[in-house]
């Protein structure tokens, strides 16, 4: 009786990523509802019970990030930031059901965690108390390339029943890689991890930015029409963040036989169904169909521009080359960019292709080539930093960094630098110059980002690299604390570089490097969830089976190449261990000779001693032995000798 009174708890549930939008949503609607279905009939009647006394069906709890606001997160019973991945191991374990979204997820650091969950959770499996749940929130972009039973179909749309046929868009591999890592979850009643794979259409509602560019563009009428890029007869396949949430609650409260749920609305909407209805409510009613490379020049693909800032061995230009390769954009070191320059310039006057480069061209280049080296005799191998500036203007206003974007490493590093960089050339006549600083939109970066250390952490960190590595990086004690001493210099001047962009409304982010993590995990993250998802154009489909077939050879011609020098090795080997024992038996016969000849000749002295006092005597005795021939012969012969005995 005291069982079926039992008053039933609610499940745990939590959910990664809180303080983003789509797991927000989900988290914001969980935590108000009420029970459905449960286990059991009994269970079933305590949680209506339940639901009739008016409490939640469900405790939520979940992540937030480092940099989230203050408040977000509120409806949460708690939330954790920072922790370690055996604290968050623990916090798992405490949970009825683990929901990991990754949805909406443009880089792998999601991914990789919810791979790292479900193999830590299976691990532990067997310590359960009580059957525990799995509940993976993926992409419909995980069935992007999948191809039509039939071809000759047009318009037939796929369904969950077929997710085994699903083919990855190139970009969400890895999403796939763990859907399959949960589906492979052991079945049947007496396992106590159930795993569920939940196909995510692109989330609308609650403040998304989805279709954000053709709100924008039908609202302020720009254009006569609104751009569609492409023809527009994709489907979309949509759900709303609520319905969402919903298919997981039903999921935790009616546990279907089914693994994997396509989670779509049933609007089966094209891409221009949907722009078609945003123009007719917003703006004039009309599309205009593009092409899709036009998508760049109507900015739908936008560039982002971005600047690290920081003293010496903080990690910037590690940084900056993760961020260049996670957004295809050009990574900027001054350096590297003079020297660019240079080269150019050497080829245009050098008339290396005359065809290309025009006399006018050839007589500006060495005008200016003249200018840098008069420059350099002057300082000393230093550029002037106006020659500096101009050309890394000239960087900077290239078609492929205004197309794509860049990361500006560690320069500009003052205030004054930025100014002459960034400042709109139409403004510098002072009568001109507005109350407000205007810079120029096309170079100025977007996103700043100042990166620090601790003094002690920062030259422990140069001090401990290899000689030749720190020779390079001009890391060495007499080069480093100098450095750092006018980094620090330069920031308590009475303008820094932060302030310029503070001026601009570029209000700069400052990060906090304390651990030695080669990766920079958790600096990454953040930028990344402060500048967005990637805007450039990746690689097709096409270009992406090349590149892994090159792979796939370079893999293939390197075993061959380490099995052909391991052959090689191996044979060497047993050719010197064949000659080694070829010497040994050579130097093994020579050893027995010399010992035969020491033996002999060690021998001589006893034979000649036994031929002249033992052989006479004996000889003698032996022949008288013979006539005589006595009863006991061998007394005869010692009496003999002894009677004959004649001393050396």
């Amino acid at each position: 009786m005291g069982d079926k009174k039992r008053h039933t708890l609610p499940k745990r549930i939590f959910i990664n990523d809180v303080d983003r939008y789509s797991s927000m949503h989900i988290a914001k609607f969980l935590s108000t509802s009420r029970a459905g279905g449960e286990d059991s009939e009994e269970e079933e009647a305590d949680t209506v019970e339940s639901s009739r006394r008016g409490e939640a069906a469900f405790q939520i709890v979940g992540t937030v990030s480092p940099s989230s606001k203050e408040g977000d997160g509120d409806f949460l019973l708690e939330k954790y930031t920072s922790s370690t991945r055996g604290e968050l191991l623990e916090r798992l374990l405490e949970c009825d059901v683990v929901v990991y979204n990754i949805s909406e997820s443009a880089t792998q650091q999601p991914v990789e965690e919810a791979t790292w969950a479900i193999t830590a959770l299976s691990a532990e499996m067997e310590n359960f108390k009580s059957r525990k749940m799995f509940i993976l929130v993926s992409s419909v972009m995980t069935w992007a390339m999948t191809k039509a039973q039939n071809p000759e179909e047009s318009g037939v749309l796929l369904t969950e029943e077929q997710f085994r046929r699903r083919r990855p868009h190139p970009n969400f591999r890895k999403h796939n890689n763990v859907e399959k890592v949960v589906l492979e979850l052991a079945r049947g009643k007496k396992s106590k991890l159930v795993g569920y794979v939940v196909g995510s259409g692109l989330q609308y509602g609650k403040g998304e930015n989805l279709f954000n560019y053709f709100f924008k563009e039908s609202w302020l009428m720009q254009f006569p029409k609104v751009p569609l890029f492409g023809k527009g007869t994709n489907h979309i396949p949509t759900i709303h963040v609520n319905d969402l949430a919903g298919v997981i609650q039903n999921i935790v409260e009616l546990k279907p036989k089914s693994r994997y749920i396509l989670a779509v609305d049933d609007s089966k909407n094209t891409l221009e169904d949907i722009v078609k209805v945003i123009s007719d409510t917003l703006g004039s009613g009309k599309i205009n169909k593009l092409p899709q490379q036009d998508a760049i020049a109507m900015k739908a693909f936008t560039p982002i521009r971005i600047c690290l800032a920081g003293p010496p061995a903080v990690g910037k230009s590690t940084i900056a080359e993760k961020l260049c390769s996670h957004y295809k954009i050009h990574h900027i070191k001054i350096k590297e960019v003079i020297e660019e320059n240079l080269t150019q310039l050497k080829e245009i006057v050098n008339g290396s292709d005359p065809d290309v480069f025009s006399e006018e061209v050839a007589t500006a280049a060495q005008k200016q080539l003249e200018q840098i080296n008069k420059s350099m005799e002057i300082d000393e191998g230093r550029l002037s930093d106006h020659l500096v500036f101009d050309i890394l203007k000239e960087k900077l206003n290239s078609q492929p960094c205004r197309n794509q974007g860049f990361v500006l490493d560690g320069f500009p590093r003052s205030y004054e630098q930025a100014r002459l960089i960034f400042s709109d050339e139409d403004t510098e006549d002072q009568d001109l110059i507005p109350k407000k600083p205007v810079h120029n939109t096309e170079i100025t970066p977007e996103h700043v980002f100042v990166l620090d250390a601790t003094d002690d952490f920062l030259t422990k960190r140069a001090l401990g690299l290899p000689q030749s590595v720190a020779d390079e990086m001009r890391y060495t004690q007499e080069e480093f604390v100098p450095r750092l001493t006018r980094y620090r210099q330069l920031s308590t001047a009475e303008e820094t570089l932060p302030d310029y962009f503070d001026e601009q409304e570029i209000h700069p982010q400052h990060i906090e490097v304390t651990t030695d993590d080669s990766e920079y995990t958790g600096v990454m993250q953040k930028i990344i969830e402060i500048v967005g998802i990637p805007k450039n154009y990746g690689p097709s489909a096409e270009e992406l089976e090349e590149e892994d077939r090159k792979r796939d050879e370079e893999r293939k011609q390197k075993e061959t190449e380490e099995a052909a020098d391991r052959k090689r090795r191996n044979e060497a080997a047993m050719a010197e261990m064949a000659a080694q024992y070829k010497e040994w038996q050579r130097n093994l016969s020579e050893v027995e000779r010399q010992e035969h000849e020491l033996l002999e000749a060690h021998s001589l002295p006893l034979r000649n001693y036994l031929m002249k006092y033992v052989m006479p005597p004996l000889s003698e005795a032996m022949l008288d032995c013979s006539k005589i021939k006595p009863e006991e012969p061998v007394e005869f012969l010692a009496e003999h000798l002894l009677r004959n005995n004649q001393q050396p």
